[in-house]
């Protein structure tokens, strides 16, 4: 298999840990927004984003005057989340309840929901509701947006929210936004949707403040779990036939079977079911009462296992089961299929087996969350990708290969999202003496200070979203795969227009800014974050740039004696300036001092190299060559701004080799080289005979 992710955490306990108000950290951060109007709470799986909404509910229902608190999700068994808790016990003031009238989240017919749901909304005495999204809609169509004046209305999994015309969710988002002076509290564990509408208007989303808490924040404040890794294997024929090899029945696993409409699928689910029962062991009885099938194991050993993709009355009984497991033996193996995703809670999993590639990134993110629950005795949890590997004989070659490049972008993402956070602080806003803590990068801006446009994009997660947009591109999936395409293409180009389209507001400067950020903070993730010298291998080369020195008119060094960050060459640091800490970024293959990062520098990293250093390890010789030539067939037509990206590089080329680069060449890069000069040749022509005419 191939390991493109192993992130390891240290284990704090601070996410697990509560204060005396029975806050965990995440939720703590929250309330310190909890008279926020308008709040965006972005969290991972598990990190107790219900919990968060029942305390900010209660603070504003007994605090802000707001009369009532309406919860809605995206489907009904996640309802359950929000059913009554006790938090008077642990330190906090009031207890979250909701009467079963105003639970929408159970069975019963649409048309009786909604009038509920308008009976509610007039009821003097009750204050809580919880529903599904549809619910909402349906009831948001009979009422006014006035209607939820002084209402609190809390929307989880937020992203599957959209500002296009055809998600109604999102156009009733902003009427009440526009329509009331209801409060909003958003929530979500995702940084992107699985398309390309944005989730907000952008003048609705400049009205929230926004909390976010990284997985990494998560995942290193657990007890128990010190590792995560995400990898692929790839299948030849029928993944049936390779199931095995990766379903281990030590670790408690959900094995997630391909949607009958896809490449992977038999089209038989029921029989893929079986199999797999097969490969587990032999079946001995399936309970009646619970539905449960238990295998016995050529080791001997018995397994239980869940099957919710057989769909007969027995399958409300397995679900009924899952909800009221309490033990790691309850369960061993769980086989999905629409199931056991967003919002399901089996803390012992240890393994997520997805077969083939699933169109929305949210939903892989979902799946691999269901394994990152802390639990006693889990310390590593692993998500793995069956997908078939694709085959130059093969007449959909191409379908298999972009599906890999998809999955490829998964990690990618994955990877920038669980590894250690890079903050930023400018200069300008350090006092005198004030140390930089741990992971933080100082912004040089005493002569341009950064603007509190930037500062907010910053603080405020801005980053990840432009992070996952981009990584979204195709350009910049096939870049990671196939180094076919040098890294200041993905850097100069594709990130610039990401930027500008997310941030239209910005100026130039301020969007170069936000750009070198970016890049800085995936280079670090991508590369094992910011090293502090004491940490540096024994070997470690390090790059420390000559210095650089105002001139006078003469030319000469205004002061001879001081180095460019204000220290004197024979001395220490002056004692009044902020002090940076002696931290380090892998560029390639050395190690820079973060002190003098610059331009040039930044426009070297390559946060995708391990990526493609890894699948070329695991994929054979013919089949990187398949997957290359299929990308560079569908490669896109040469830019202007590509063409200006590549000159240096052709110039150095033909130093080097003696002779332009060509078209015929066997190598990719040469070939994009050949290209770009083309381009640029025939522009020259083009502006010559303009001049001639």
């Amino acid at each position: 298999m191939a390991e493109l992710i192993k992130v390891e955490y240290a284990q704090t306990g601070k996410s697990a840990s509560s204060d005396a108000l029975g806050m965990r950290e995440m939720q703590a951060r929250a309330y310190e927004k909890r008279d926020s109007q308008y709040l965006l709470l972005k969290a991972p799986p598990a990190s107790g984003k219900s919990r968060a909404l029942m305390f900010l509910a209660l603070h504003k229902l007994n605090h802000l005057g707001l009369r009532k608190a309406i919860v809605a999700v995206p489907e009904m068994s996640i309802g359950a989340s929000f059913k009554n808790t006790d938090l008077t016990s642990h330190g906090f003031q009031w207890n979250w309840h909701v009467n079963d009238h105003y639970d929408l989240c159970r069975a019963g017919s649409d048309t009786g929901k909604v009038d509920t749901f308008c009976r509610f909304l007039a009821d003097p005495q009750s204050r809580t509701l919880v529903c599904t999204h549809a619910t909402l809609r349906y009831a948001f169509a009979k009422l006014k947006s006035s209607d939820f004046d002084d209402c609190l209305l809390a929307i989880d999994e937020f992203h599957h929210v959209s500002v296009d015309e055809g998600n109604r969710l999102g156009g009733l988002i902003d009427n009440v936004m526009n329509g009331s002076n209801a409060h909003i509290v958003a929530m979500t564990g995702s940084y992107f949707r699985g398309d390309a509408a944005p989730i907000l208007l952008p003048n609705d989303e400049a009205c929230f403040d926004k909390v976010t808490y990284t997985y990494y924040e998560q995942l290193n404040g657990y007890r128990h779990l010190k590792s995560l890794g995400i990898g692929y294997h790839f299948y030849q024929g029928r993944y049936l036939d390779a199931i095995r090899e990766v379903l281990d029945p030590d670790k408690k696993t959900i094995v997630h079977i391909p949607n009958v409409n896809s490449g992977e699928s038999t089209k038989d689910k029921y029989g893929e079911v079986d199999h797999i029962l097969d490969a587990l062991g032999d079946v001995e009885v399936q309970d009646s009462q619970t539905g449960i099938v238990t295998v016995r194991h050529p080791s001997g050993n018995l397994l239980k296992v869940a099957d919710l993709v057989t769909d007969t009355p027995n399958r409300r009984h397995v679900q009924e089961y899952l909800r009221n497991v309490t033990k790691p033996e309850d369960v061993d193996v769980i086989i999905a299929l629409g199931m056991a995703k967003e919002g399901f809670d089996w803390p012992f999993c240890e393994h997520v087996l997805t077969i083939g590639y699933r169109n929305s990134m949210t939903e892989i993110v979902q799946i691999i969350g269901r394994a990152t629950r802390d639990s006693e005795g889990k310390s590593h949890a692993q998500f793995t990708n069956l997908i078939a590997q694709p085959d130059a004989d093969d007449e959909d070659v191409k379908v298999s290969v972009n599906n890999l490049l998809k999955a490829i972008t998964v990690s990618l993402l994955m990877e920038q999202v669980l590894a250690p956070s890079v903050s930023f602080k400018p200069r300008s806003r350090m006092t005198p003496g004030e140390k930089a803590e741990p992971g933080t990068v100082i912004i040089e801006d005493t002569q341009a200070p950064v603007s509190n446009k930037v500062m907010g994009i910053l603080d405020s997660g801005g980053q990840e979203d432009i992070i996952a947009a981009l990584l979204q591109k195709p350009e910049v999936a096939t870049a990671a795969v196939t180094d076919t395409t040098e890294p200041e293409v993905i850097n100069e180009v594709e990130l610039p227009k990401v930027i500008e389209r997310m941030h239209p507001d910005l100026d130039e400067g301020e969007r170069e800014l936000l750009r070198e950020t970016v890049l800085t903070t995936m280079g670090a993730r991508a590369t094992g974050g910011l090293f502090n010298e004491d940490d540096l291998p024994e070997d470690a080369v390090i790059h420390e740039p000559e210095a650089v020195y105002d001139t006078d008119s003469d030319g000469g060094p205004v002061d001879p004696g001081a180095a460019p960050d204000g220290r004197d060459l024979d001395g220490d640091i002056e004692s009044d300036e902020p002090k940076g800490n002696r931290q380090f970024l892998k560029i390639g293959e050395k190690f820079v001092n973060i002190e003098h990062l610059n331009i040039d520098l930044i426009n070297q990293i390559n946060p995708f190299q391990g990526a493609y250093e890894i699948l070329s390890k695991a994929l054979t010789a013919p089949v990187l060559k398949t997957i290359q030539d299929t990308v560079v067939g569908n490669r896109t037509q040469m830019t202007e701004e590509e063409a200006v990206v590549l000159w240096p590089k052709i110039v150095a080329f033909t130093k080097e080799k003696g002779r332009p680069p060509s078209v015929h060449s066997d190598d990719h890069m040469e070939m994009r080289y050949a290209e770009a000069l083309a381009y640029i040749q025939q522009k020259k022509r083009e502006r010559a005979r303009g001049v001639s005419a």
